[in-house]
């Protein structure tokens, strides 16, 4: 099985795979205060929660937009699953050639998901992520990443208008 981490400013996701399918899932916040034993922990029993065992992952993949997460979770796949993890990062070959004038400006949460988007449909596609950022990312038909753009993400510009605008009261 593969686990696959997508560490993001305010959370991060697990996803667990058997081949090509998603068999749980889990989502978490990103605490960069944790130990790494903090996170061992926390992440093996959200598996014994599904009834899985730590020995069954073969393979962990991490994108992470938060780099001090790294250095925690890295020690936490080869201390509780006895893994080195694949790192998304600049240099990795992904198969999709990416147009942009400084690719390795480009975050790994942003190629995973262009990757994973062109692998699903296999034609032309805009992709937005709402997260605390909020991202819009271009995918030509031929599956290379042309380009994108980030905005405040929707928490973000709800407590900015909050802040600045007199009238208008907080919303949860």
């Amino acid at each position: 099985m593969l686990l696959a981490i997508d560490v993001g400013n305010t959370d991060t996701v697990l996803g667990l795979y058997d081949e090509e399918e998603l068999i749980h899932d889990w989502r978490i916040r990103t605490v960069v205060d944790h130990t790494v034993d903090e996170y061992g922990m926390l992440i093996l029993n959200l598996y014994k929660t599904r009834r899985v065992r730590s020995r069954e992952i073969k393979d962990i993949i991490i994108s992470c937009v938060v780099p001090p997460m790294l250095n925690i979770l890295e020690p936490v796949c080869r201390k509780y699953f006895a893994i080195k993890p694949f790192i998304v990062g600049p240099g990795i070959r992904t198969g999709m050639p990416i147009f942009y004038d400084n690719p390795r400006e480009v975050g790994a949460d942003r190629i995973v998901n262009a990757v994973a988007a062109y692998e699903r449909h296999k034609r032309a596609l805009i992709i937005v992520d709402f997260g605390t950022a909020t991202t819009f990312d271009y995918v030509s038909a031929k599956g290379e990443y042309m380009g994108g753009c980030i905005s405040p993400g929707i928490m973000i510009s709800s407590e900015a208008l909050f802040a600045r605008a007199a009238k208008l009261p907080r919303v949860e």
